[in-house]
């Protein structure tokens, strides 16, 4: 097969049903379709979505006959512990791509290229590393102020939506992962774990941030623990997340004479951080001594709040890492393009997980769409 029209027409063929009732099945009349196939009409681009969706294949693999990145992906994590986050992230990948190819492609603004840094976190590439992600978080921060925008906020994700033009999605992935990042030729992503330990999910996203806008990676890059020790990109994009989350300027404006224990607890509440993270930082910048690291450290997010009292913004918090969050851009583009007639609803109500009929019906009722 070397032509969509050939595709298609396997598709058909393998479908169990005529040409004529699989024309009738997308919504394309037959006589188009035959026309389609025999290359006397091309084949529009809501044709293609809608044969896609019939037959359980991508738009790209119908224009192209090439598997994208992420379907491999997940071909491969077929039956592994990967499984369920890699699906996750192939679908919404795909849906990001059909955003693209209708017209709506993804506004993603990486900071200017950085030479990476690669292999075995040992020695001075450890050091290398540290230096590397704090240089480039300072990048980010400089982005966000330009931009009237703060780090220091619940949604974490809508930030770096704004700021960056990264799909930010709160999912489940399964057992074992904190989150994973996505780059492909028309997609960036990030996918965080819904989780009550919000802290820890806000680091996760920082995290995987690091990873894009370094250039770590080429397809889907997978943390099961994103503390976990491994090479230098891991030690960067760490090192990223914690100068993005505990600025260095902040840090040192309330870290001074008198310190103490509350005060230390009310910082991590404040910068929504955990305690061992902010203990860590501290103590690497040299503005607290190991041994006050050692016992805030152990500190739980929870006894935090009630040091600070400031217990209900935990709650909060918690409340917010354990609720679905779909990616916004990937949620106006996909909209915007059913609007414009480009496509039908189906992606959108996809990407929300209801079902068409029902959103569309809805929608109708409360005077939010006209078709």
């Amino acid at each position: 097969m070397t032509t969509p029209a050939d595709r298609v027409r396997d598709l058909v063929a393998s479908s169990g049903v005529s040409q004529g009732d699989y024309a009738q099945s997308v919504g394309l009349d037959p006589t188009k379709l035959s026309k389609s196939l025999s290359g006397a009409r091309r084949f529009s681009s809501l044709d293609l979505a809608r044969i896609a969706e019939r037959s359980h294949v991508t738009v790209d693999w119908l224009l192209t006959g090439d598997q994208p990145v992420m379907a491999t992906a997940a071909r491969a994590a077929k039956g592994s512990a990967t499984e369920v986050a890699v699906a996750e992230a192939e679908r919404l990948v795909e849906l990001r791509e059909s955003a693209a190819r209708l017209g709506y492609p993804q506004p993603y603004r990486p900071l200017p290229p950085r030479v990476a840094t690669s292999g075995p976190a040992s020695g001075r590439s450890r050091w290398r590393a540290d230096i590397a992600g704090a240089e480039l978080a300072a990048e980010a921060l400089a982005r966000l102020g330009s931009m009237d925008l703060d780090p220091i906020a619940l949604d974490l994700a809508s930030v770096v939506e704004t700021a960056f033009g990264v799909d930010v999605a709160i999912t489940s992935l399964g057992e074992g992962f904190d989150g994973l990042s996505v780059s492909t030729e028309r997609a960036r992503l990030i996918l965080t774990a819904l989780t009550t330990r919000a802290y820890r999910q806000r680091f996760t996203i920082a995290h995987e941030l690091g990873h894009l806008l370094a250039g770590d990676d080429q397809g889907v890059h997978l943390d099961r623990d994103v503390f976990a020790s491994g090479d230098t990109s891991e030690r960067r994009a760490n090192a990223f997340a914690a100068a993005f989350l505990m600025p260095e300027t902040i840090l040192r404006g309330r870290v001074g004479r008198g310190f103490d224990r509350r005060g230390f607890a009310a910082l991590a509440i404040s910068l929504m951080v955990s305690p061992q993270a902010l203990a860590i930082r501290l103590r690497d910048m040299r503005l607290i001594d190991p041994g006050a690291a050692d016992d805030w450290r152990a500190m739980t997010a929870v006894e935090a709040g009630r040091v600070a009292g400031v217990g209900p913004q935990v709650g909060a918090a918690a409340a917010y890492s354990t609720s679905e969050r779909r990616p916004g851009l990937l949620a106006r583009d996909l909209f915007a393009a059913y609007l414009d007639e480009r496509t039908t609803l189906r992606p959108y109500a996809n990407l929300l997980g209801v079902d068409t009929d029902t959103l569309r019906a809805d929608l109708e009722r409360n005077g939010e769409a006209d078709r």
